[in-house]
């Protein structure tokens, strides 16, 4: 029972953490083609209906 509660002990010595040798880079690519086309699509859709005699 004792040997049981040394465990955790002995195997905090093997694990190690070390900071990586180049920097982290986070690429983030971000996708804004859907809110442009949306707005594209609210603004024709004004204009069709403010200029309904042309249409």
């Amino acid at each position: 029972m004792g040997a049981a509660g040394l465990i955790p002990f002995a195997l905090a010595g093997c694990i190690t953490i070390n900071a990586p040798e180049e920097p982290i880079v986070i690429e983030l690519n971000v996708n804004i083609r859907q809110e442009v086309i949306y707005r594209l699509a609210e603004d024709a859709g004004n204009t069709i209906e403010e200029n309904a005699d042309i249409f």
